[in-house]
């Protein structure tokens, strides 16, 4: 079986990870739609914009799993039970804004697609769901917790980048503000829970110097990666970056715009390079 993530090892205080932008699509999937309705999904290509990341010594893992079979940014209690064909025998959550969520099928199975369309036209097998989480949500997080453990072991704090792309537009059955139009850039950080506030500011303010349109926790604030392992009080920052893809891809055939493409790949390794020069301890 093709391995389900990759894991490159930093010797730097940063750790990126890509939950989403996962290309391959497990046989056991026998999802009811056609490839390119469940593509949509994708954070398409955001690994390629990172990929200078593990040069500079930072610490990388990656998803090759799509988001739309497993949600490795849910927690496992995020589960909608009415996609399974007996009872779940495991916690689910009863966190009301999370249900909502997971309510409108963007839990750790998706249900429905952004536009509202059926993943499934059969329910899913208790063991089948299991089997994902151990294949693909357990060996994830731990891969993210172990490079956050090690960066921090080596320099008393860590940097964790969560990267996402977005669509320039938010899709009909989006869990938030169907319809939004995006800025270019959405930082979140739980609504300065999981980093410094400080250090957020330096990613948005270097951002709007380089020309673009940054929203800060709205509407995204940052989901499982960064509130499960973000802890400022004790050095470990964890900050979720949203990038419009109108700014390097066509969002219909999925392909790179490469002007676009290049000039943001330039300002991200800048932004590394940058947030590698930083202390947060002051």
């Amino acid at each position: 079986m093709q391995a389900m993530l990759t894991h490159i090892p930093g010797r730097t205080p940063l750790v990126l990870d890509s939950p989403h932008s996962g290309t391959v699509y497990p046989e056991d999937f026998r999802s009811a739609l056609a490839l390119p309705v469940l593509r949509r999904a994708e954070d398409t290509h955001v690994e390629k914009l990172y990929a200078f990341a593990p040069g500079l010594g930072v610490g990388w893992v990656e998803a090759h799993f799509p988001r739309i079979y497993l949600d490795a940014n849910r927690d496992t209690t995020e589960l909608d039970e009415t996609l399974l064909d007996a009872p779940w025998p495991d916690p689910v959550t009863t966190d009301p804004v999370v249900l909502q969520k997971v309510r409108l099928g963007k839990g750790l199975v998706w249900k429905f697609t952004d536009e509202g369309e059926p993943i499934y036209d059969r329910r899913l097998a208790v063991e089948e769901v299991r089997a994902r989480i151990e294949r693909c949500w357990r060996p994830y997080h731990a891969a993210v917790a172990a490079e956050i453990d090690a960066a921090h072991a080596r320099h008393g704090y860590s940097i964790h980048i969560n990267c996402h792309s977005m669509p320039a537009v938010a899709a009909s059955h989006a869990t938030l503000h169907p319809g939004l139009h995006h800025a270019d850039f959405v930082i979140g950080d739980r609504d300065g829970t999981t980093a410094d506030p400080a250090l957020s500011r330096v990613v948005c303010d270097f951002l709007r110097a380089r020309g673009y349109r940054v929203d800060y926790n709205h509407p995204y604030k940052g989901v499982e990666l960064v509130r499960r392992y973000g802890d400022p009080a004790r050095h470990r920052h964890g900050i979720q970056i949203e990038i419009n893809r109108k700014l390097y891809m066509d969002e219909q055939t999925l392909e790179i715009l490469p002007e676009g493409f290049a000039r943001l790949q330039r300002d991200l390794q800048a932004l590394v390079e940058l947030l590698l020069a930083i202390d947060p301890r002051g």
